[in-house]
């Protein structure tokens, strides 16, 4: 089983960002997704820092895929999705159709996205067929609907074509829209936001009036309330899931990928957090969290 960080999907400082890939190059993570995938506007980072971040990753023995936009708005946001798709050194994660098409023009192959949102062993053998070599799966669905996809007679003949990813850590990803909630949580227009999100290196959390964490605000894009983690899971996913996920948060990122490793086998299991959940994969209502072992750690 390998791990890999996704692209940070929150707006840091550019040299939070350096710092934090820096410290990536000298862990022992499998693979690492780099790029803006939320908001256009977010420009502390461009192209080329990514595409330099990418080279310096690559000389540390990492995998590397640029990420691309999931919410495409403008025809400025086409030509950017452009430069990722003729990079010509790194695979790509699609995150949307429009990258896809742009990649299958060329034959490359490339990494599909949560975001693409495929549920049934038709259109994965479709996209597969358009030179996919791993697809992230939607973070909720669960183990027993995954088993039941990947033995279907028409994904299990091409079962050694391509690999199986799964977000196993962070805030879920839930809807994206054209409007920037963090902006208006501030009462700003979304074309004046003054990039407002950056104060918020976590996202804003949203809370119900009895105090519980609904979601959590990251600029045009919604996350769940509650933190997803599968460190308890992972003996669980051997035979189905070939990389697990993690998304960058803004501490312990880096300790959080140790105790995943640790934990491959099952034994070294850890007591969930009261604002973690683990109910989707364990075909549950999302929310739901399933403790499996009387020990603590320090969140």
């Amino acid at each position: 089983m390998q791990f890999s960080f996704g692209p940070i999907l929150y707006f840091w400082p550019r040299q939070q960002v350096e710092a934090f890939y820096q410290e990536v190059a000298a862990s022992d993570v499998d693979c690492v997704y780099l790029g803006e995938t939320v908001c256009s506007k977010r420009r502390e980072l461009k192209f080329e820092d990514y595409f330099r971040i990418a080279q310096m990753l690559r000389e540390a023995g990492k995998q590397v895929c640029l990420s691309t936009m999931t919410l495409l708005e403008a025809p400025s946001e086409l030509r950017e999705l452009r430069k990722y798709c003729d990079n010509g050194e790194f695979m790509v994660e699609a995150n949307d159709v429009g990258a896809i098409s742009m990649l299958a023009e060329q034959k490359l192959p490339f990494v599909g996205g949560a975001a693409l949102q495929i549920y049934n062993q038709h259109s994965l053998r479709k996209f597969i067929g358009m030179g996919m070599k791993r697809w992230v799966i939607p973070a909720e669905l669960s183990r027993d609907w995954l088993a039941e996809l990947l033995s279907e007679p028409m994904v299990d003949s091409v079962r050694d074509c391509f690999e199986t990813e799964l977000l196993a850590f962070g805030h879920l990803p839930l809807a994206w829209s054209g409007r920037c909630f963090t902006a208006r949580s501030e009462n700003r227009a979304k074309d004046q936001c003054e990039l407002c999100c950056i104060k918020y290196p976590r996202g804003r959390k949203v809370t119900s009036q009895d105090g519980t964490e609904v979601f959590v605000l990251n600029g045009i894009q919604t996350q769940s309330g509650s933190r997803y983690n599968l460190i308890n899971q992972l003996k669980d996913m051997h035979g189905l899931v070939d990389m697990v996920r993690l998304s960058p948060e803004p501490k312990d990122s880096l300790l959080w990928l140790r105790r995943f490793q640790m934990n491959q086998d099952g034994t070294r299991p850890l007591q969930l957090a009261k604002f973690e959940s683990n109910g989707y994969w364990l075909k549950l209502a999302g929310l739901v969290q399933v403790q499996e072992t009387p020990e603590r750690y320090e969140s």
